[in-house]
């Protein structure tokens, strides 16, 4: 489903982006032009280090480079994708937040010939990133490491001990599954919720609305986790299947136990309720414990980050990845794949995530191994267990991936999943909600 931009807004989008500041990298020799657009990230130091590699790489190759870094805050990054796409000019190489990737995939030229290498090198790619960038025969964008991020749980070592719950030893920083890690489920997670409620430490898990991606992501998994699916590759609705009522009895008994402002939660809104002593959990990745460890250093040292709950169908994390693809109107293509491809080894990607605290989810799956997820602090290997290790018995999930991706990117995009757990913190009942859902999803498929 295209973006809801109109032409008006991106043309001032556009003009706005070629506004931008550029770190323009010249060569002695320049052999041609290149320019890239990289999402902007959280961690300052993200930007400095792919700056530095952008510059050796130009510098090899004899590439006059622009570089620019876009925020993603109040969606500047993909307006100026929609801009670009519309008015067939603007970088070569554009950054691409999950479902944006599906969105521009007209418009994206293939990238086998890079994907195929890298896979030769480097193996298996995450299932969630290889269903977004290849939905046919094609690769039409390469998954990147950086802004990738799996959601797991991020809590509160002291609150969760006091009550009955160790994270540390049930996710140590060894490459091991623990007893106490196979008691993580989602029983144990509903009884937490209450009595962090009682405590006034509420798990600070939302349901606000499209904009609320956190939330989006926690509950597409949760529903995996039970086995529910929303509607298969099929486009059968699967709402009233056992699996997924299931999960909705397990919501509906949870939203008693959820923050009072849970349906106006925003992404920043988990991330300031644990910074501020507020939560005792959270799903997120770490960029919360890293502002934490600048801002509010009791609570970082206080934080464990770990795998989700299981539930009867395993052990699902949230996952959401970022893309480097290379538009159809570029007139530089073999450049900006080349330097796709050269970010893309292992040797930057480890540079990059060591710069950035270990945010960073390698999307190949042998890359998950780094040296900086055991050695971050405080506390010293307190996001060890953030990655998705084979003893984990974990996989990732996109939400609404069960479904094919002309329907699902639809679902994600409005929020389907946030408005029926909101409906049934409201008070609506299962059959409601159920209904509801369908009746929207029914919309999706005319």
């Amino acid at each position: 489903m295209p973006s809801p931009v109109s032409r008006r807004d991106a043309l001032k989008i556009g003009a706005a982006a070629a506004a931008l500041p550029l770190v323009h990298i010249r060569s002695g020799r320049a052999a041609g032009k290149l320019s890239l657009a990289f999402w902007d990230h959280w961690v300052p130091d993200g930007d400095k280090v792919m700056q530095k590699q952008v510059e050796t790489w130009a510098a090899k190759n004899q590439v006059e480079v622009s570089v620019d870094f876009i925020t993603s805050n109040s969606n500047k990054l993909l307006m100026t994708g929609v801009a670009e796409a519309q008015a067939k000019t603007g970088h070569d190489m554009f950054t691409f937040l999950n479902w944006e990737v599906f969105n521009r995939r007209d418009d994206l030229a293939p990238v086998d010939d890079v994907m195929d290498a890298l896979i030769k090198q480097y193996g298996e790619v995450d299932g969630s990133a290889a269903y977004l960038a290849k939905p046919k025969d094609h690769w039409i964008a390469v998954p990147t490491s950086s802004g990738s991020q799996v959601k797991g749980p991020c809590a509160r070592i002291s609150w969760m001990k006091a009550h009955g719950f160790d994270p540390v030893a049930a996710y140590p920083v060894k490459p091991e599954n623990t007893a106490l890690a196979d008691q993580w489920n989602y029983d144990l997670l509903m009884k937490l919720a209450e009595e962090a409620k009682k405590d006034g430490m509420t798990f600070a898990l939302g349901c606000g609305g499209p904009a609320n991606t956190d939330g989006t992501d926690q509950i597409g998994a949760s529903f995996t986790a039970f086995g529910g699916k929303l509607i298969d590759r099929d486009n059968k609705i699967q709402l009233e299947a056992p699996e997924m009522q299931q999960a909705l009895e397990w919501w509906a008994k949870y939203v008693k136990f959820m923050p009072e402002d849970a349906q106006s939660y925003d992404d920043a809104s988990n991330n300031r309720a644990l910074i501020s002593g507020k939560s005792a959990l959270i799903f997120n990745p770490p960029s919360a414990w890293a502002v934490a460890r600048r801002d509010a250093p009791d609570v970082a040292k206080d934080c464990w980050t770990f795998s989700s709950p299981v539930g009867p169908k395993g052990r699902i994390l949230p996952a959401q990845f970022w893309f480097w693809g290379v538009w159809k109107f570029s007139k530089n293509q073999s450049a900006a794949k080349d330097v796709i491809a050269y970010l893309s080894q292992r040797e930057q990607v480890e540079e990059r995530d060591g710069k950035v605290l270990g945010y960073d989810i390698p999307p190949f799956l042998s890359m998950r191994d780094f040296k900086v997820w055991e050695e971050v602090e405080p506390p010293k290997g307190t996001v060890y267990n953030y990655p998705i290790r084979p003893w984990h018995h974990a996989q990732s999930n996109l939400a609404a991936s069960e479904a094919a991706p002309e329907v699902a990117v639809q679902i994600y995009q409005n929020g389907l999943h946030n408005g029926m757990i909101a409906r049934l913190k409201e008070g609506q009942s299962v059959k409601q909600v159920t209904a509801w859902a369908k009746d929207q999803i029914e919309g999706f498929l005319t």
